[in-house]
Order: structure tokens, then sequence, then C-alpha cells
């Protein structure tokens, strides 16, 4: 064992501490509002650069999730500035939803419907009306949610359409996918996420059937039931338009899915998604680098391995195995998520000026110093800690 568990579940919580200040700190808009869209590695922030839903949402879960763990009065003041923020700028007051990205004084940028925006703000959106029980915050909530749902369900194929012009038209861009692609796991993954945290919050009957949905899909469309491994990206049929392997996803969809479940509360199902959470999280071993970090992906096709450790895929490695280790009892995974841990300790986490390094190449230089930026915000790093210090609480 590398670490004590009482010792492990010290570590992540003053990390996630130190993880929560930084942002308090360093990247609170004073002038604009919200959140600051980039701050460098010196803790320097670009004033002018746009904002996006995607990292305000997280913020929002974050704080919120925080104080509902380590009570902290500064804690509430944040996530009602990111849901002001978010109600002011984001939310589209002609045709519904939210807008993927603004200014940084809040003028709609790219205005397209994304819907991977769209299930990190009924992600945060959740948490915090669990945080408040505010019925403002749920009239938001649920707006969002059934704007989206009517939209981007596909009835036909099943599951959802990765995006939408800005009035909901038709488009052939989906940002987040490539080509011809209209639906991708990430999307669905994040969808799953946010359904299950919508139906938690909410006890929404629109939530469930959409929870429901997404298991489903997972199941039957996404993972690939001999090998573990998720497809990235798909037609509007569902055809396979790829089969490269992204270790982060894997791990991470490997213990949302069995909490989807769980949530829902169906045993049949929660047997059958243990039993395929278990098979992902074995596949992603074959990412572990020598170091005990997660390799960032492979692409079958060239034999490509991209072997940057990206700060992401490292906390979703850490939960991930660690879940393992909880519906299997077989230690190695427990060893594994130490061992993502000690690694992210060593190379990722910025002790001297706080919050995490974005990636660090194979042989350990940095490649990315920025603290925030578009997509880089406290919510795999802290979302970790949180998961892991339940999870050990649970075994002390």
């Amino acid at each position: 064992m590398i670490l004590t568990i009482p010792n492990f579940s010290t570590e992540v919580k003053e990390e996630l501490l130190r993880i929560m200040d930084y942002w308090m700190k360093y990247a609170v808009d004073e002038e604009h509002g919200g959140f600051y869209g980039r701050v460098d590695g010196d803790n320097k922030p670009d004033p002018g650069s746009p904002k996006g839903i995607v990292v305000t949402a997280r913020i929002l879960w974050t704080f919120s999730a925080a104080h509902q763990l380590f009570p902290n009065s500064r804690y509430p003041v944040m996530a009602a500035r990111a849901f002001k923020y978010i109600n002011d700028y984001f939310v589209d007051k002609k045709n519904g939803g939210v807008f993927w990205q603004v200014t940084a004084e809040g003028s709609p940028q790219v205005t397209k419907k994304q819907m991977y925006g769209h299930s990190f703000a009924v992600y945060g959106l959740s948490e915090y009306y669990k945080l408040t029980k505010d019925k403002t915050v749920l009239t938001l909530l649920n707006n969002i949610a059934n704007t989206f749902l009517w939209y981007a369900y596909d009835k036909w194929n099943g599951g959802y359409t990765e995006a939408f012009e800005e009035d909901w038209g038709d488009t052939d861009d989906y940002i987040l996918s490539k080509g011809e692609n209209s639906k991708s796991m990430n999307t669905h993954l994040h969808l799953l996420e946010c359904f299950t945290n919508y139906y938690q919050a909410t006890g929404n009957g629109n939530a469930k059937f959409h929870l429901e949905h997404s298991i489903k899909m997972m199941l039957e469309r996404i993972i690939n039931p001999d090998t573990g491994r998720m497809t990235l990206f798909f037609r509007e049929d569902w055809t396979p338009t790829t089969d490269t392997i992204s270790y982060g996803h894997d791990i991470e969809a490997s213990w949302l899915l069995i909490e989807a479940a769980e949530v829902l509360g169906d045993v049949k199902l929660i047997e059958k998604c243990k039993a395929v959470s278990i098979k992902m999280a074995a596949a992603a071993v074959d990412g572990i680098a020598a170091d005990g970090a997660l390799n960032y992906e492979f692409d079958p096709a060239t034999k490509h391995l991209e072997t940057r450790k990206d700060w992401w895929p490292q906390n979703e490695a850490m939960v991930g195995f660690y879940n393992a280790y909880q519906l299997s009892g077989k230690v190695h995974y427990m060893e594994k998520s130490e061992k993502v841990w000690t690694f992210s300790k060593k190379y990722l986490i910025d002790y001297e000026k706080g919050e995490w390094f974005g990636s660090v190449s194979a042989d350990y230089k940095t490649k990315s110093r920025d603290k925030v930026t578009l997509w880089k915000c406290p919510y795999h790093n802290g979302r970790a800690c949180m998961e892991m210090w339940k999870r050990l609480g649970s075994t002390r």
C-alpha cells in the first residue's frame, strides 16, 4: 500500500480546500462579473478572454457541492455569482436554452445550441438547487432542460443530437464532433451525468425518463460489451465512425454509469451496470503508463499512443479505479487509484502557485500551465477530491 486510508482521505480534503481557495482568490472577475475566462500559470488573468457556459456551470456545481460537504460561508457566495452570470448572460431569452460562449463583457459570441453545454447547465443548476431549494433556480433548471430535450431527443434513433443553430434549426457544424457526426460519446456521457443529478435533485419524471434512456444508450450503443470500451463518434443512426480509445473517458464513464443506476434505484439494472463498470475499469488498465498515470488516448488504426498526461484523466482514473475496487474487492484497483494520486501530487498539482497544471508530457515537462481556460476549472479535480473523500470515509 502506498498510503494509509486516513492519510489519503486527509490529503484529498486538503487539496479540495486549496482548489476552492484558489478560485476565490484568482478567478473572480470583479469588473465584468462571473469568473475570468483565462488565468495563466502565474495567476495573471486575461480580462479580455471569452467565457464559456461549460466552465461557468462547472464552477456553479463545484461550489454548490463543496459547501454541502465542507460548509464555508464564501462558497454559496461564489455559487450565487456563477448562477447570476448564467442567468444574466448565457440564457437565451429569445430562443431558450443557453449560449455556448460570451465575450468578456457578456455579449453572446458563439450562439449555437450545443448539448454538451446544456448538459452542464443542467448539472450545475441541479446542484445549486440542492443547496438552495430556491424555486427561481428550479424554474430556470426546468426551462433549460425542457427546451433542449424538446429539440435534441431523437425519438426515432434514440439518444440526442449534438448541436443546433441559435434558433434551434438544424446545423452541420457540431463543434465537439467531427464532420458528419451528429452524436458523440462525450456529450452522451455528460447528459447521463446531468440527468443523474437532475433526477436526484428534483425527482422530476422527465429527468427519470431521460436518465433511463441515457443508461440504455450507454449500454446498447456506446459501450462495446465485448471490449468494455466506448465508441467516440457516430452518425445520426448510430453508425460508428472511429475506433479511437479515450482512456480518460472510459474510466470516467465506469463510475458515472453505476452512479446513474444507483440513483435510479433499479436493482437489476444496478447489477448489470456493476458488471459493465468493472469491465470498463479493467479495459482502462491498458492505458496506464509505467509511472502509474493514465495515457490520453490510443488510435488502433495508426497504432499511435498519445502519452501526454492531462489533469482530468488522472482525476477520473483516481475515482474510477477506486470505484472498481469498491465494486470488485480487488485490491490492485485501489493501488492503481493511489498511484494516480501520487503521480498527480508529484507532477500536476502546483504547490507553489496553486491549482493544477493542465498537462505534462511523457518526460514530465509541463505542456499546459494555464490554470483557468474555457475547459479548465475546479470540476474534475474538485469533484475527484470530493468523491475520494466520501468513498474513503465510508471505509474508515
